[in-house]
């Protein structure tokens, strides 16, 4: 399954040229239970879930709490050291208040298919459009094979990111050579591409998280700062995430059809960051512990 469903409204026009930036702010501090959502806003986000890795990336740990919310006014008083909100839809006036809470903020942006209602639909040339993505109204599969063209879009993408201080981002349709795309995709097209993908988040001092794709995570994971995963205990493929567990990185993790009671203990064994959503993907959500 994938995200969200954002609002339509009309945004910004983005630049397309892509500028390096410098680093993140540091969190240290200790781990902390998460509980059940109260809103409020914590004292201090110095719990530090949230910290920097070894070099000039932001690398959240194993366990860090998270809040993903795509759809509607993000709730920014849910109390966590990490939120996940979309890219375009929200400014930086949202991200600055969730830092002054103390939180860290990732970026998300489709990375992997066109959507008829971003503000840049039109940077997108015609034959790089493929196939509809499947219970996703508005949105087709891209031919990731053409890194000559796509590189720039998604520069642009990512620019706006760090311009409106984002931490880190969040390129969703990260594996599209598993899916009916209508181009005739590879895995080595794919790992070219996530490839790409990590390198221009990095070149802007952002971290970046790698979505799902769980068959790649061995040749990625050195790639990626975090991971980003939907249902893997609803289709028990979540062992296949302990590489970035291994590694001090976190998996943020969802899911939708079950109950807590039915993946929270596997989960946290695991050390994965898990809550269960409904599939809009808005402020509700159910952590584990």
């Amino acid at each position: 399954m994938k995200r969200r469903r954002p609002s339509y409204a009309a945004l910004l026009v983005l630049l397309l040229l892509a500028v390096t930036a410098g680093c993140s702010a540091t969190d240290d501090g200790d781990d902390g239970g998460d509980g059940r959502d109260g809103g409020g806003e914590p004292s201090t986000m110095a719990s530090g879930e949230a910290r920097r890795a070894t070099g000039k990336h932001w690398q959240p740990r194993p366990g860090t709490r998270w809040q993903w919310q795509l759809d509607g006014k993000v709730d920014t008083s849910v109390g966590v050291p990490v939120y996940d909100i979309d890219g375009f839809e929200n400014t930086a006036r949202t991200v600055k208040e969730l830092h002054d809470r103390g939180a860290k903020v990732i970026c998300y942006v489709n990375a992997g298919a066109w959507e008829d209602f971003r503000a840049d639909q039109k940077a997108f040339p015609k034959r790089l459009l493929g196939e509809r993505n499947k219970g996703w109204k508005g949105e087709k599969w891209l031919d990731i094979r053409r890194l000559d063209v796509l590189r720039p879009i998604m520069a642009a993408r990512f620019d706006m990111c760090r311009e409106k201080g984002f931490d880190a981002v969040e390129p969703d349709l990260t594996e599209g050579y598993r899916n009916r795309t209508g181009f005739p995709l590879s895995a080595a097209d794919q790992l070219a591409f996530n490839r790409m993908l990590a390198g221009l988040a990095h070149e802007r001092g952002m971290a970046v998280g790698l979505k799902n794709d769980l068959d790649q995570i061995p040749d990625l994971v050195g790639d990626f700062d975090f991971a980003v995963n939907e249902q893997c205990a609803e289709f028990e493929e979540c062992e296949k995430l302990t590489p970035f567990v291994k590694g001090g990185k976190a998996v943020f993790h969802v899911e939708y059809a079950l109950e807590p009671k039915e993946f929270c203990a596997t989960a946290q064994r695991l050390g994965l960051s898990s809550m269960r959503k409904k599939l809009e993907l808005d402020a509700w959500r159910e952590p584990c512990g």
